[in-house]
């Protein structure tokens, strides 16, 4: 779709937006709504409830915690045109306070650090999962040594099924899909590839890459024992420059896909590389769809690329049209098109529990957001009391060219986009846990 076709749909987009939050806070909150806003909102004049991001701003990763940032200051700005959040006090704005933690977990624990020295109760971050183990570990000491300055952390991307299942808290809320429930999806289309006999795993040398790296062999052995794993390899997160020799070993392999749980840089320079090789084997990824990652493609990635998501902007109807076109002409700058829906909800079902708990004390809000549930009128979610793991839909999508059928919208102008192969609703991707969690 061009600018001007945005432009001239933005008002209208918005107040359909609008529209549909208010619905979706009524309905979370049980009540109903009797036709439009009836009411007009006032602006929330109380305190404002602060909200910390702590996430990679600069460094190799620093266009990813741009496009986190985006994408929860459209979370607080659709709570505060709601009317904030509604205390016994009056109406409270959500205020977002951005710390770099310059994608090192060092650094994420001493911005930790200077948010609790500020009393900002709520932490965000999700960009590393081994940054996401650290803090909660911080945040479980500092919630037991100073019970009257408790953080939550509330995790949006850090995928490691190990932080809702082994190593779960009571302080912790994860708002994504783990890697588990990620890899379950795509291999459910692997299943039906009978052209797939060889598969290679390329992942980023930490937690989460070695996690879909295990995740990969036994889910392919449960689901296509005739696969054959033929490489399983990790590289240095972040410090790769070419890719051009791990593309080379995938084509001596015969590998007919690559899974690969890459993110940011990483998966831009890897798929550059399998494009400038002509490289013709097709990507099984979680963030394929992510910054720069199709443009970077280009034709070499139609029909080539997959990707699974929890939402994408061709997920089609007219609800979900809405949503996206309020988020573009919001951010209307092609390298802005990056919405992750689950992040706008992250901070509309955390509103909704406050509004519940009638507080915006973490421990009270904790409660309150265990078994909520929240629909925004296309995106049904529950979150799980027994481990704080959403439950969500899921999307398995393939890369094409904007305008094929499927693919309304194009990923950040590049002309490409992606379509819906398969659609899971939130009860097909209920995980198992073994969570023991141990509450105050």
């Amino acid at each position: 779709m061009t600018m001007a076709k945005w432009q001239r749909a933005a008002a209208a987009a918005v107040v359909a937006l609008a529209a549909i939050s208010m619905a979706a806070a009524a309905l979370a909150a049980g009540e109903t709504m009797s036709g439009p806003a009836s009411k007009p909102v006032s602006m929330p004049t109380g305190t404002p409830i602060q909200l910390a991001l702590i996430e990679g701003m600069s460094g190799p990763f620093a266009n990813a915690g741009a496009a986190v940032e985006r994408n929860l200051r459209f979370g607080v700005e659709q709570v505060n045109a709601q009317g904030g959040v509604k205390l016994a006090d009056g109406a409270h704005p959500l205020e977002l306070v951005v710390l770099d933690s310059k994608g090192s977990a060092e650094e994420a624990l001493v911005q930790l650090r200077a948010a609790a020295d500020r009393h900002i109760g709520y932490i965000m971050q999700g960009n590393s999962s081994a940054v996401a183990a650290a803090l909660i570990g911080a945040i479980e000491k500092q919630n037991s040594r100073e019970p009257a300055n408790r953080e939550l952390f509330l995790n949006y991307s850090a995928d490691d099924p190990a932080l809702t299942n082994a190593n779960c808290s009571f302080w912790h809320f994860r708002f994504d899909a783990h890697a588990g429930m990620r890899m379950d999806a795509l291999v459910d289309v692997i299943q039906r590839d009978k052209a797939v006999k060889k598969v290679y795993l390329l992942n980023q040398d930490y937690s989460f890459g070695h996690d879909v790296s295990s995740l990969a062999r036994s889910t392919l052995a449960a689901k296509r024992p005739d696969i054959a794993v033929v490489g399983d390899e990790f590289h240095p997160i972040g410090r790769v420059k070419d890719f051009a020799p791990y593309i080379a070993k995938i084509r001596a392999s015969g590998a007919d896909a690559v899974i690969t749980g890459n993110w940011g840089n990483d998966l831009t320079l890897l798929v550059k590389a399998a494009r400038e090789q002509g490289l013709d084997t097709r990507f099984y990824t979680f963030y394929g769809n992510s910054l720069g990652a199709p443009a970077a493609l280009g034709d070499a990635g139609v029909k080539h690329v997959i990707a699974v998501a929890d939402w994408h902007p061709n997920a089609g109807g007219a609800a979900s049209d809405a949503w996206y076109a309020a988020f573009r002409a919001r951010f209307p700058a092609a390298q802005d098109d990056y919405p992750v829906l689950r992040m706008s909800l992250m901070i509309e079902t955390l509103a909704v529990a406050m509004n519940r708990a009638g507080s915006a004390d973490p421990t009270a809000v904790a409660r309150a957001l265990e078994g909520i549930k929240f629909d925004n009128g296309f995106h049904a979610s529950w979150m799980r009391a027994d481990d704080h793991q959403l439950i969500q839909p899921l999307y398995v999508m393939e890369m094409d060219k904007a305008g094929t059928p499927g693919v309304k919208f194009d990923n950040e102008g590049s002309g490409y986009g992606f379509r819906t192969v398969l659609a899971l609703p939130p009860e097909r991707t209920v995980p198992s846990t073994v969570c023991k969690m141990k509450r105050p």
